[in-house]
């Protein structure tokens, strides 16, 4: 097998079986359902509908969403539910002429290997209320014409990086990252090329949809966020942790080769809350109209199972890992993993923990 080092992000695993992502993903459905109140009072209070759509020529106006990251659903589609409901309820208290003179587009982006297939099929067959399209590519760069979109919104992705940075796989630099996986517990050389990384990613990002949202356009986000105390007990990093301990040790017992371990980098980056309210205020396109975490319900001391955990995180990591170790060894490793955290504490542990920020941004494309 050749050691091809890992470029950047691969898809959420798609299909309809027990490790697919439309099955796994209810830590994202639940993070969707808690931001729905706060995107509905950013659009009753914030968004000038009439201004956005005056300047359109034809009888029908259009009010365009993306969702950027929208994997294979459901939960794409209940957020530009959501958000198309609460534009006609904006669009229509401005009087009984405008009921039912607006219509929706409704574009849904993903990479280009992202299983769009799954996704149209969980569309609405019938009374859907938007045109919908898929946009494949990634959301770092231009995806739609200048000043096309109203609406935008992107959850639990901006984590993911474009690519890895070049330093990680480099023998003779500092930012080596020989026996890991990720930035926790490495170097600060090992974490600066991250930070680097996920800059230049959230600048691109950024600047892209300056030029594409109109001017008055919004854009939520929700951001997943280093917390300000980094506690050992945070579910997301124990698990790369375990992931990591796995890897290594197939190394040991020769099921894999150590350089392949050694270039394997998750391109994932949880940045600090500073670090992305820098990055924003820096691009000078967008006012930030919102900024707060997203406050879940309590879990009440109730641990996740070991089954959902380890179903989860293979939905979200598992083509990442076939696209460089290949497919051979995933059932084996995913086993191994399995048994590390039924060895270890960290799911009673992580009960009453806040794990990572969930950070909900809300971004208003300023006028030239």
């Amino acid at each position: 097998m050749n050691c091809i080092p890992s470029t950047g992000s691969s898809p959420m695993k798609g299909g309809d079986g027990p490790y697919s992502y439309t099955h796994n993903s209810s830590f994202q459905r639940q993070g969707v359902e808690t931001a729905k109140a706060l995107i509905n009072e950013d659009i009753a209070e914030k968004l000038d509908i009439n201004e956005l759509i005056s300047s359109s020529s034809s009888s029908s106006k259009v009010f365009s969403i993306a969702d950027l990251g929208c994997s294979v659903g459901p939960n794409t589609i209940i957020v530009v539910e959501n958000i198309m409901d609460s534009v006609k309820l904006k669009y229509q208290s401005f009087g009984p002429n405008n009921q039912g003179a607006l219509e929706f587009q409704v574009f849904f982006n993903d990479l280009p290997s992202n299983d769009f297939n799954v996704l149209f099929k969980s569309l609405p067959s019938s009374d859907r209320q938007y045109f919908a399209a898929g946009v494949p590519g990634r959301f770092q760069v231009r995806l739609f014409p200048k000043a096309s979109l109203h609406f935008v919104h992107c959850s639990y992705a901006l984590h993911w990086l474009s690519k890895i940075p070049k330093e990680l796989v480099d023998k003779t630099s500092p930012a080596w990252n020989k026996g890991r996986i990720c930035f926790t517990n490495a170097s600060n050389y090992v974490r600066e090329a991250y930070s680097t990384q996920f800059g230049k990613d959230m600048e691109s990002f950024l600047n892209a949809r300056a030029q594409e949202l109109v001017c008055g356009g919004l854009m939520a986000l929700t951001i997943l966020c280093l917390p300000e105390v980094i506690s050992g007990k945070c579910l997301a990093l124990g698990l790369n942790d375990l992931l990591e301990a796995c890897l290594n040790e197939m190394v040991e017992e020769g099921v894999l080769s150590e350089d392949m371990v050694d270039s394997f980098n998750l391109p994932q980056y949880y940045a600090s809350k500073q670090e992305v309210v820098s990055l924003i205020e820096r691009n000078l396109c967008f006012s930030i109209e919102r900024m707060e975490p997203l406050v879940r319900p309590p879990r009440n001391g109730m641990a996740p199972s070991v089954e959902s955990t380890i179903s989860a995180f293979r939905a979200v990591a598992e083509e990442l890992l076939v696209s460089h170790f290949g497919n051979d060894i995933i059932d084996e490793l995913f086993g191994r993993f399995k048994k590390k955290v039924v060895e270890s504490s960290i799911l009673s542990k992580s009960a009453d923990n806040p794990g990572m920020l969930e950070l909900y941004v809300l971004l208003k494309r300023k006028v030239d």
